[in-house]
């Protein structure tokens, strides 16, 4: 990937830093590696330490200063120490959650317990912990950005991906709350499209009670050349935050929203 960092047309986040959570790999690799090339400082994480080191060398050239927390963001300590990471950069502005999990394949009674769980604490419980951690700061400086990654999932029934469309609507509710109180802070819902990521392959390799329908839906995707790539979609976050950010508040927009 090339980092372009165009000092003479500076990003609105330019200088900003951010958290940004499922830095590892996909779109929250790309989003890094891109929000790094506008001059965002970033305290990036994932649970992966090993990938999380290597976005964080793809950042490298940038001029930005990003720095890695690897662990599980639905744990307070893990999110407490990103928030301090950030105090030493020099101040926290918000936070992107790109962390995801899915567990496709099974009917929802089929699914095992700590599965359902782990869907939840990566997707919900993971952006509580940053609400919880970052909104004090924020609200004391009276401004600040909280991105939450939806989904079209979130609004529909799919078999076979029961826990995270369950999850992803009460992130994306969560970010609504957020939203109406603390108005002076940014809060809002981008869904990153129809991307090709691990999800993507885990889904059309699923096994489970309704992994064939599952199956049909994303395979059909892929055939019908209806995916983009993660950095497409990261591209399509950052053009949305290029200008005026505060417009965005309280809405659910996507990639196809880069006006």
């Amino acid at each position: 990937m090339t980092i372009r960092n165009n000092a003479s047309s500076k990003h609105a986040l330019h200088g900003k830093t951010l958290l940004l959570t499922g830095a590892s790999m996909g779109i929250g690799r790309a989003l890094a590696v891109a929000l790094a090339g506008v001059g965002v400082n970033l305290v990036i994480n994932a649970r992966s330490e090993d990938r999380l080191r290597e976005t964080r060398e793809m950042c490298v050239g940038s001029g930005a200063v990003v720095e890695e927390i690897a662990g599980d963001a639905s744990r307070s300590e893990i999110v407490d120490a990103m928030v301090a990471k950030a105090g030493d950069i020099g101040g926290l502005w918000g936070f992107i959650h790109a962390a995801g999990l899915l567990h496709p394949g099974p009917h929802v009674w089929e699914l095992a317990e700590e599965e359902f769980q782990a869907v939840f604490q990566a997707n919900v419980v993971a952006a509580y912990q940053l609400i919880r951690a970052c909104m004090p700061l924020l609200l004391r400086q009276g401004e600040g950005l909280a991105v939450f990654f939806g989904s079209g999932a979130a609004v529909k029934t799919q078999p076979g991906i029961a826990a995270y469309c369950a999850a992803k609507a009460a992130e994306e509710h969560l970010a609504r709350q957020l939203a109406a109180e603390a108005p002076q802070i940014t809060s809002t819902v981008y869904r990153p499209g129809v991307v090709e990521t691990r999800m993507q392959s885990q889904a059309r390799e699923s096994e489970g009670g309704a992994a064939r329908q599952l199956q049909q839906v994303f395979k059909a995707f892929k055939e019908q050349g209806q995916l983009i790539t993660p950095e497409e979609s990261a591209a399509g976050l950052v053009r949305l935050l290029s200008s005026s950010p505060k417009r965005l508040h309280g809405g659910t927009w996507d990639v196809r929203d880069m006006g």
